[in-house]
């Protein structure tokens, strides 16, 4: 049905949801792999998905602090910079780790991930710069909106490796797929039987859609198509 991410992430933003795709991932045995509820797009019709590239992040108490053990200690903002600016075409920056509140992404990472062709951004944590995320309308998750700086209060420790958020590993390349109804993570092994179930499953649903408007009751299309 697709040949190439960018085939298969059209088919998708054109086709499909993710209830839809979770609801295969469901039928599959893949039963938890929706992120935390409160993960919601800064505006409603932002719709991300992409190839995963995780970042871990961890609170600190100082932009910088003298450490004889790690020197990310003393460099502001971590990794961050390098994270950023490692992300690929079609990349969602995805990132975990802090518990104090505070931004985890902003207008102009938005800006720079947009010049790189990055997908999107969600974060576990606060996003900022509202007005300006919006301007761009770039894709950006994020469990609210807080204008508290990350500077003194986090620092990003590791970026192009596995995270975990709720239980669910993230690992680089797995696919992040996310509307206003949720975040899924698709497994990268799970990804062509996944995306072919739910594509099916789509165009079915219209002929079950047709068949009700036409009056066709939910036990006679259930039995007749199985989808509902």
């Amino acid at each position: 049905m697709w040949k190439t991410d960018e085939e298969l992430f059209e088919i998708a933003k054109r086709e499909l949801f993710t209830a839809l795709v979770g609801d295969i991932l469901d039928k599959i045995g893949s039963v938890h792999q929706f992120l935390p509820p409160n993960l919601k797009p800064v505006k409603d019709d932002m719709v991300i998905i992409g190839r995963a590239m995780p970042v871990l992040e961890a609170d600190v108490f100082a932009e910088t602090t003298e450490s004889r053990n790690n020197p990310l200690m003393n460099k502001p903002f971590g990794l961050m910079f390098e994270a950023l600016d490692n992300l690929k075409k079609n990349e969602v920056y995805i990132c975990t780790g802090a518990t104090s509140p505070y931004a985890l992404w902003g207008g102009l990472m938005s800006t720079r991930a947009m010049k790189l062709g990055a997908a999107g951004a969600v974060v576990n944590g606060y996003s900022r710069d509202t007005n300006e995320i919006e301007k761009l309308n770039f894709p950006t998750f994020s469990t609210g909106t807080y204008a508290q700086d990350q500077g003194p209060r986090g620092k990003v420790m590791d970026f192009a490796s596995a995270i975990e958020i709720n239980g669910i590993k993230i690992n680089p390349g797995d696919i992040v797929y996310g509307d206003r109804d949720g975040v899924l993570i698709i497994p990268k092994e799970l990804e062509k039987d996944v995306f072919t179930g739910a594509i099916e499953k789509a165009r079915g649903e219209q002929e079950v859609k047709k068949a009700l408007e036409e009056g066709m009751s939910t036990v006679d299309a259930f039995n007749k198509f199985g989808i509902m």
